[in-house]
């Protein structure tokens, strides 16, 4: 096996650095916990980005022009979208990935490892191999995005027997299969499926070969439709829960609908309202709100109205990773809704739930880390 510079939550000539404690002050699985659990809640594997955003664009880039950004922000990016926003969540969450030995790398690690207090012990560095970068333009709502990045050495991130955990999140790639999905669902992992678009068009669920592992599936709206060949949402819904229990569809703005099959569930979430200054990694932070509740037992209604609403406070901030809210922006948000007057009783009442979880005094804010425009900013003393 390659030397690396980080192994097991070790960087070369210093003592291994362990994360603070999650800083979201409210554990949602703390009436669940017992001496026999598992010490992490969710695990994740996949590629660690820089990502740059540029935001307050008038319109995509024209060819042969310069355009400026009013608002610009580095963040970590990739799985560490998902990674951070679990942890604001307050899930343990642990994080097999591969990090480059530049500058670039040195900061995604420290972001995730200190600033988060995600489990890096499976990750590594990989001597000479530049961080993949990505730079993401925000406007009108959408965004478009370049990366760069070269393939890193054989060695996979992933461990052969990943962490025993209460859940995994894995994104199913068409064509192939991920052992470390089968190995953990075997162990008793929960495992919750997501899905990019399909480039090579064939778009066969039988393609999907991890999804048989799955006890949840994520797609949006058009993922699950050109999958099942159905016009509707609903419809393409209906058609995956015949090959995974609880399906949950993303409808962009207008919310999300749900099936749960074990139970004969359904549910149909509106979104939220909100300016949205930068959508890049909402559908992780909206995956990663549908866990929480899931792994905390909610009903299936409360679990995708929570995921809209951490999802939409999400969209209010800059970058990807570093934009998830965690408790204090949760309980700042129920507190600022009941205080409007003429609110509506039916909307509000869908959130109700949140009231047996955020204590009524203020929750004390920690100080969350948020995109900036440049990164290696000296610290003043």
């Amino acid at each position: 096996m390659a030397s690396t510079g980080k192994r097991n939550g070790r960087r070369a000539g210093k003592e291994p650095v362990a994360g603070p404690p999650c800083p979201a002050h409210i554990d949602p699985l703390a009436a669940l916990r017992g001496p026999d659990d598992p010490a992490c809640d969710v695990y994740l594997t996949g590629t660690v980005f820089l990502d740059i955003v540029f935001t307050g664009l008038d319109s995509a880039p024209v060819r042969g022009t310069e355009s400026w950004a009013r608002g610009m922000g580095s963040s970590p990016g990739g799985v560490a979208n998902m990674a951070t926003a679990l942890a604001r969540l307050g899930l343990r969450t642990s994080l097999a990935a591969a990090f480059g030995d530049d500058h670039y790398g040195e900061y995604c690690w420290d972001a995730l490892e200190q600033g988060e207090g995600i489990d890096l012990s499976p990750s590594r560095t990989v001597p000479g191999w530049h961080s993949p970068v990505t730079v993401s333009m925000a406007y009108e709502g959408e965004r478009t995005m370049v990366s760069h990045g070269h393939e890193p050495p054989p060695e996979e991130p992933a461990p052969d027997c990943p962490p025993p955990a209460r859940a995994a999140v894995a994104s199913l790639t068409p064509g192939r299969s991920a052992p470390w999905i089968a190995q953990a669902a075997r162990k008793g992992t929960r495992i919750f499926g997501d899905v990019g678009w399909d480039d090579t068009g064939a778009w066969d669920l039988a393609g999907l070969h991890d999804l048989r592992y799955c006890e949840a599936f994520l797609p949006n709206a058009a993922e699950a439709m050109r999958y099942t060949g159905t016009d509707t949402p609903r419809a393409a819904a209906h058609a995956l829960a015949e090959h995974v229990p609880v399906v949950v569809v993303t409808l962009g703005a207008e919310g999300a609908y749900a099936v749960d099959r074990r139970t004969g569930e359904t549910a149909s979430v509106p979104a939220i309202e909100v300016e949205a200054l930068d959508p890049t990694g909402a559908g992780d932070v909206f995956v990663a709100g549908f866990v929480t509740g899931s792994l905390a037992g909610w009903p299936l209604a409360d679990r995708l109205a929570f995921a809209g609403l951490t999802a939409a406070l999400s969209v209010q901030e800059f970058g990807g990773s570093l934009s998830a809210p965690g408790w204090a922006e949760i309980a700042a948000w129920w507190r600022r809704v009941q205080s409007v007057r003429e609110q509506e009783p039916t909307a509000l009442r869908r959130y109700g739930f949140l009231a047996g979880l955020v204590p009524e005094e203020a929750v004390r804010p920690w100080p969350l880390r948020r995109a900036v425009p440049t990164i290696g900013f000296r610290r003043s003393a």
